[in-house]
């Protein structure tokens, strides 16, 4: 093996400074706390150099005016490869204000944060590799999701986004480009805080499980031709699909004004999420306006390949396929959507609230649902933006569109005047339904024939567009009307596979359940590149349904019925080039061994639950509670494992609100190191043979709290209430000594 390095255009461009001879400046070595303040050369060499964890030091700082810090192809890593993401911190490289800086040609990798940027004129990144940075540990199973993986980017006003680190922050940045450069594997690719006027092109920012890219009050911007595909979490197939507020491209509070085009953004939490933001809600004024999206592939998100709320935009030929929704489209108004292709999503375009927005010569292409427009009677009472504004669904006018095999074209309700003209239906089932709605009025439309669904691609290049729309197209140096596309980015969203660690990029070889963990023989997806596999170890395992065979089969194991909570297979790849999910690079035809196995070794747990009040509430009546616990439980349960997780209680006779539970089990480990760890909402406590060793008794969201565990036999015993709204509650013990953040969370 060795270290994944950079982009393959270093080697192009090194060439070109090399034949520059002369002009070559002396190299600088690395050390920590470097300060630059002229034109740099480092010494060409992999450095492993940690970075202290505040996020207000760097390894390297920029000072000054005029500056390029040529890394050189320099390998900077700030961990082991080896080790977990989530143990990344600090900054690598700072730059303090300044104007014309350049940063180019290197690797960077295992810092919180790669590149940091503030304040400064004509900034320029290229030819950079920033993947495998922070990313924090993810909870959610195959089975159910876990709230503690919920991100939320609604507030950044006091730089609160920092926590969820990026392979490139910039903050306050006015001019420049990010332009050839790679982030894969972190968390975020690229965040532009307050910056305008940057180009962004040409860039990789795929497979991590927060952000592509994230903009927060930035305007002017263009971003263009960049690959975006795959920033994920909160999706399992066939049992959830949430996102939980990832997305390829983020725009919130105020960002406008940007020109977005014919960039890959498939396969996100969501494909493009904008949002007005609080400014908006609060007051009812501006908003995320008059940014252009044009020819882009925002397909197979699990939410909303475009999600667009409180604000006016303009939306031209893009492709929304395989999507929950194509265009949601929440308080939208004075928007344009033309030419788009919305294909199989469950609803292509949604608009709740919406005012005079236009759609118009897009193509409707078995969606259920093509058009959905409608207006609540009530409102949220919190939300200050309809209590200054008009928000009745009012005045779209859908015209020159294609609908083909929909359930339902148009869908309308409590919604004023809409206008449909010169639309054609093929095989809808049901053209219009209206519900509350007044003033429709219909010309020109027309019933056709459908055609062959498999002959042609339901998307073809964009067809003609109006003079007035198509003028609008970008056209910039280098920029082609060509959206970057791989084989991965047209698959459905069956591609998307989350593990602890983020989304799986299909570059290494991997055992995935086909369905759920728990199931009884369990069948396994062997997946990863092009080559042949062998089992060439078990342990707890009775039989396999093949021991060797070629990638992408589909394999069964049956473990024994003594080792049901505790066994593994371990298979052997031998085929293509390897990257794995570390970055290290296994050259073709050189053995790999993966495997899968579960490990669950606490045994069944006695549960008693009750319910309690304000005579016995255990945010503050201590004594009285523990009494409550000595009594009579409601329901009591023999649970195989402690995982309970509703917005309605799932247990006959339990409350939804204001009840508890102590439950108990016992568990012998064998020599090793473990940590027992608990996710809870609203608050839990944890002893361990009486030993308190976990103690979050105030009520909390989806929260991951931790403990050593040693090996040998012990007594667990859990205590929790919930006072009302979401319940979480889970209890593992796991091999190694875990760091137990998880995400950073709403804060």
């Amino acid at each position: 093996m060795r270290s994944h390095v950079a982009l393959l255009v270093l080697a192009i461009v090194a060439t070109a400074a090399d034949a520059q001879g002369s002009k070559r400046l002396a190299t600088t070595e690395l050390k920590r706390g470097l300060i630059i303040t002229k034109s740099t050369t480092l010494t060409r060499k992999r450095y492993r150099i940690a970075a202290a964890s505040s996020l207000d030091s760097a390894l390297i700082v920029i000072k000054g005016d005029d500056i390029t810090l040529d890394l050189n192809e320099a390998v900077i890593e700030g961990l082991d490869p080896a080790a977990d993401p989530d143990r990344a911190a600090g900054v690598a490289i700072r730059v303090e204000g300044g104007r014309n800086i350049t940063i180019q040609r290197g690797s960077i990798r295992g810092y919180r944060v790669g590149i940091l940027a503030r304040g400064t004129k004509n900034l320029a990144i290229q030819y950079t590799d920033l993947g495998y940075s922070w990313k924090p540990r993810l909870y959610s199973l195959v089975e159910h999701e876990s709230l503690a993986d919920w991100l939320s980017f609604h507030h950044n006003e006091k730089e609160e986004w920092l926590r969820f680190g990026a392979a490139i922050y910039l903050d306050g940045v006015s001019g420049g480009e990010v332009r050839i450069n790679r982030a894969e594997q972190g968390m975020n690719g690229l965040m532009m805080v307050r910056t305008d006027h940057v180009r962004v092109v040409d860039n990789t920012f795929r497979f991590n499980s927060g952000l592509g890219i994230g903009m927060y009050r930035s305007a002017f911007n263009s971003v263009f031709q960049n690959r975006l595909d795959f920033n994920v979490r909160g999706y399992s197939q066939g049992f959830y699909r949430r996102g939980q507020d990832s997305a390829d491209l983020l725009m919130f509070e105020q960002s406008s004004h940007n020109e977005v085009a014919y960039n890959s953004a498939t396969h996100g939490g969501d494909g493009l999420f904008l949002w007005a933001g609080q400014t908006t809600m609060d007051s009812g004024e501006g908003g995320a306006n008059d940014n252009l999206f044009f020819g882009n592939d925002f397909s197979f998100a699990p939410t909303n390949a475009m999600e667009a709320t409180f604000s006016r935009n303009v939306f031209v030929g893009n492709r929304a396929e395989g999507s929950d929704y194509g265009l949601w489209g929440g308080y939208s108004y004075e928007s344009n959507v033309v030419g788009n292709c919305f294909v199989r999503n469950r609803v292509g375009i949604a608009i709740e609230h919406g005012q005079d927005n236009l759609f118009l010569a897009n193509r409707f292409e078995g969606d259920g649902t093509a058009i959905r427009l409608w207006g609540d009677k009530v409102e949220p009472g919190d939300w200050g933006y309809p209590k200054h504004r008009d928000t009745n669904s009012r005045n779209a006018r859908i015209e020159s569109n294609l609908f083909s095999r929909n359930r339902v074209g148009v869908n309308a309700a409590n919604t004023r005047e809409i206008a449909l003209a010169g639309n054609s239906f093929a095989a809808v089932d049901t053209i219009a339904v209206y519900k509350d709605t007044a003033g429709v009025r219909v010309v020109g439309s027309a019933v056709l024939a459908a055609s062959d669904p498999s002959s042609v691609d339901p998307c073809p290049a964009m067809g003609p567009l109006s003079l007035e729309y198509a003028r609008l197209a970008p056209h910039a140096e280098g920029i082609t009307a060509v959206v970057p596309s791989s084989a991965d980015t047209r698959r459905d969203r069956s591609a998307i596979i989350v593990d602890e660690w983020g989304p799986y990029d299909w570059r290494s070889p991997k055992l995935w359940p086909v369905d759920s963990t728990r199931a009884i023989p369990l069948r396994l997806a062997v997946l990863g590149p092009e080559g042949r596999w062998r089992v060439v170890a078990k342990r707890g395992v009775a039989s396999v349904s093949a021991t060797s065979g070629a990638m992408n089969d589909t394999i069964t194991v049956l473990p024994r019925a003594d080792s049901l909570r505790d066994w593994q297979i371990t298979l052997e790849f031998i085929g293509a080039r390897v990257v794995t999910t570390r970055g290290a690079i296994v050259a073709r035809d050189t053995p790999l061994r993966f495997s899968h196995g579960s490990f669950e070794p606490l045994n069944e747990w006695q549960v008693k639950f009750f319910m309690w009040g304000d005579s016995t509430d255990p945010r503050g009546r201590q004594r009285e509670f523990a009494a409550l616990l000595q009594g009579t439980p409601i329901a009591t349960a023999r649970a195989v494992r402690l995982d309970y997780m509703w917005s309605r209680p799932t247990i006959a006779g339990l409350p939804s609100s204001k009840w508890a539970l102590e439950a108990t089990s016992t568990v012998s480990l064998a020599p090793g190191t473990y940590t027992l760890r608990s996710i809870s909402d609203d608050a839990v406590r944890v002893w361990i043979d009486g030993t308190l060793v976990i103690d979050n008794w105030s009520p909390h969201e989806s929260a991951v709290d931790a403990a050593p565990i040693a090996a040998g036999r012990h007594h667990v015993r859990v205590q929790y209430y919930q006072v009302d709204g979401w319940t979480e509650l889970r209890i593992d013990i796991v091999r190694g000594a875990q760091r137990a953040s998880g995400s950073p969370g709403p804060h």
